[in-house]
């Protein structure tokens, strides 16, 4: 606003100038023609000296006026320095503002060249953003799939839930009953123990009557051997053969007895066996449905 203000100013500065210089000129001319009379009236002196009076106050009054000009061409000069200082810093001022706008051109170009860099970065910006949000359009869609099948999933799950609560159900009475044949078995196997034992011991018993009738055989034979040919050699050997008969008796007797003594404790033991009355009870059903 001020270098606007200056540059109104100038013309009419200009002008005042101008004038006082005009008003100058004419005083200047003034005082030449003021002095070619004053010659004039130099050479008339000694024609008219009475006159001398008059042109004497002339020149003192023309020297004031020649005194205040030179007052006013003083003034004149001193603004026209004035003047003359007040453009030079006008026109330092418009220098500083030429290299200031300068500076806000270049720095106004900077920015232009920053606002196209930004301009393309947020294009980038905004494809990348556009990419994005297909990308989420997509993977929205395969999350809606993705949800269908889990809903698939979950209602299987359910079906499968169902039918392992079906199956843990069977399990468990399967379970019960794999307990009570476990039981069962258990129970038999201790009556097949026993039974085994009662088998073992009729096999002893068995054992034994052969082992007396054989002792009975050989007593047989070596009596009828030893009636037959009386006293003699071979009479040693029909003794050694009845006495090892007899051996063989009273061993198998006492085998017999001691196998019948188990036999009739494990038949006590079979009878007060459960699982021997369930095995006995299920071979009586047959005929008993029959």
């Amino acid at each position: 606003m001020p270098e606007t203000h200056f540059a109104d100013a100038t013309p009419e500065l200009l002008e005042n100038i101008k004038n006082i210089l005009l008003q100058t000129e004419g005083i200047e001319e003034e005082q030449t023609r003021v002095a070619v009379e004053h010659t004039g009236l130099t050479r008339r002196v000694s024609d008219n000296t009475a006159s001398l009076l008059a042109l004497s106050n002339n020149m003192a009054q023309e020297s004031g006026s020649q005194t205040a000009l030179a007052k006013e061409r003083t003034a004149l000069t001193r603004e026209q320095t004035r003047l003359s200082t007040r453009s030079t810093e006008l026109a330092n001022i418009r220098t500083d503002l030429g290299r200031h706008r300068t500076d806000l051109a270049e720095q106004r170009t900077n920015l232009g060249v920053q606002r196209t860099e930004m301009a393309r970065q947020r294009t980038s910006l905004a494809e990348g953003r556009t990419r994005m949000a297909n990308e989420r359009t997509d993977l929205a869609g395969r999350r809606t799939d993705l949800s269908g099948q889990r809903t698939d999933f979950a209602r299987g799950r359910n079906r499968l839930a169902e039918a392992r609560t079906d199956l843990s159900r069977r399990r468990t009475t399967l379970a019960d009953d794999r307990t009570a044949l476990a039981g069962a078995r258990t129970v038999r196997a201790l009556t097949r123990t026993r039974l085994s034992l009662q088998r073992t011991e009729l096999a002893r018993g068995r054992t034994s009557l052969a082992l007396i009738r054989t002792g009975l055989a050989f007593l047989t034979i070596g009596l009828t051997l030893f009636r037959y040919f009386g006293l003699s050699p071979w009479t040693i050997f029909d003794g050694g053969l009845v006495l090892m008969s007899l051996w063989m008796v009273i061993a198998g007797a006492t085998g017999f007895r001691r196998a019948h003594v188990h036999e009739r404790r494990l038949d006590g033991l079979l009878a007060q066996d459960q699982g021997f009355t369930d095995l006995l009870s299920i071979g009586a059903s047959p005929g008993t449905r029959a």
